[in-house]
C-alpha cells in the first residue's frame, strides 16, 4: 500500500486535488472538516493507494465532492472561509514526495481583486516600469519613439535595429 501521486490548486472558494491513478477501482473519498482521505485500487497490477491529508484550513465537508475518470480522481473541496488563500494544501509545512502544485491550473486569484490594486503603490519601481512600458507601446512607430530606459547613449551605429533597442529596454 502506498500513496497515490496527487496535484492540487487553489481557487477563491475551493481547493482542487487530483489523485493521478489510472483505471481506479473501489474509490473511497472521505471529507472531514480538516482532513481528506483517499483510497483506491489502481492500474493493471491492482496496487492499493491510500492518502490522508491534514488540510491547511477547514472545509465544508457537505459541499465537497469527487469525480472519478479513467485517468484520475478529482476532488473539489469547498473552503469553509471563501476568499482566503491557501499557500499550501497541508497543515504542516513538510514536503510530501507524492504531492505537487498543479501549475497548469494554478491562478493567483488574490492579485485579480480590486482591493489588491492599492497595494501596488509599495512597488513604485514596478509602477514606473509599467507606465513607461504602456507609453512605449502607445508610441510604437519608429526607433525615435522608443524610450531610453537603460540610459544608453544615442551614439549607436546606424545598423542597430528596433528589436535590439527593445530587448535592451527590458
Amino acid at each position: 500500500m502506498h500513496p497515490a501521486t496527487a496535484k492540487w490548486y487553489d481557487r477563491r472558494d475551493s481547493v482542487f486535488i487530483e489523485f493521478c491513478v489510472a483505471d481506479s477501482k473501489d474509490v473511497k473519498v472521505n471529507f472531514d472538516k480538516t482532513k481528506c482521505a483517499f483510497s483506491c485500487i489502481g492500474g493493471t497490477d491492482n496496487v492499493k493507494h491510500e492518502n490522508e491529508i491534514d488540510l491547511f484550513e477547514a472545509i465544508d465537508e457537505n459541499e465537497s465532492k469527487h469525480k472519478r475518470t479513467d485517468r484520475s480522481v478529482l476532488c473539489y473541496l469547498r473552503k469553509a472561509q471563501p476568499g482566503k488563500a491557501w499557500p499550501r494544501l497541508t497543515k504542516e509545512k513538510a514536503k510530501l514526495s507524492w504531492l505537487s502544485v498543479d501549475f497548469n491550473n494554478w491562478k493567483d486569484w488574490e492579485d485579480d481583486s480590486d482591493e489588491e490594486i492599492g497595494n501596488f503603490d509599495q512597488f513604485s519601481d514596478v509602477n514606473i516600469f509599467h507606465v513607461g512600458f504602456l507609453q512605449m507601446m502607445n508610441n510604437m512607430g519608429g526607433e525615435d519613439d522608443l524610450p531610453d530606459l537603460d540610459g544608453a547613449d544615442d551614439d549607436e551605429s546606424a545598423d542597430s535595429d528596433d528589436e535590439s533597442k527593445f530587448s535592451r529596454a527590458f
